[in-house]
């Protein structure tokens, strides 16, 4: 059962991760439940799990929403991608080898074959764990864990807000960031960063992400039983 709800919860989350449930999408428990052939209780559990990762948003009393985030919102989250960020590889640089940036070299092969294969659910996971790999590899939880954060926000936005085909544009930004560091060039590597959350915000089209629900019935038709 554990893994037949783990099923279910990555068919919802791809959903959101590859726009195909637009901002301020309702998702009513009993048509999930109908759907996925399984009770309401399960279901209810699954949301919640989405929402505790900022995937979803729960009003009381209205039910369970893909989120609608503001311009606002947008703007103060990648503000602060660019500032966390800017500290991460000023400390990055100071302890960079040959180990961190193999596994940078990895990521971003794992990146192309994605984006190669069109797959924007990957794409949108993978743009966000390159960021999570630099800071990682400051071996800081406490960092790690406030990007996390930030990134359960930032991939919901990029998900239902930018189109699918500027995904990949993120691919070629990430190895810029890696040449900079590889280079010990700090001022090219800061100055990437920056541009990358920048292009990633001025990409995200808040004005044409919604309208009506979406069939949910007709969205997961493609499931295998």
């Amino acid at each position: 059962m554990a893994s037949a709800d783990e099923a279910i919860y990555r068919e919802i989350a791809d959903a959101i991760l590859q726009g195909r449930l637009k901002a301020g999408t309702k998702l009513p428990e009993h048509k999930l439940a109908a759907i996925f052939g399984v009770s309401r209780e399960r279901i209810r559990k699954l949301l919640h799990r989405l929402a505790a990762e900022r995937r979803l948003e729960i009003i009381p009393n209205r039910g369970c929403f893909v989120p609608r985030p503001s311009v606002a919102d947008v703007r103060m989250i990648y503000e602060a991608h660019r500032v966390f960020e800017a500290g991460v590889i000023e400390q990055l640089l100071r302890r960079l080898d040959d180990r961190i940036l193999q596994a940078l070299d990895a990521h971003l092969a794992q990146e192309r074959e994605a984006a190669g294969r069109g797959d924007r659910a990957a794409s949108v996971r993978l743009s966000g764990a390159f960021h999570l790999l630099l800071t990682d590899s400051l071996g800081n939880a406490e960092l790690s864990r406030f990007l996390r954060e930030l990134l359960s926000r930032s991939s919901l936005m990029v998900s239902v807000y930018e189109p699918a085909q500027s995904s990949v544009c993120a691919v070629d930004e990430h190895a810029g960031i890696v040449q900079a560091l590889r280079q010990r060039d700090l001022a090219t590597a800061l100055r990437l960063s920056r541009e990358h959350f920048t292009h990633i915000e001025n990409r995200l089209n808040l004005e044409h992400a919604g309208g009506p629900d979406a069939d949910l019935a007709a969205l997961f038709a493609s499931r295998e039983p």
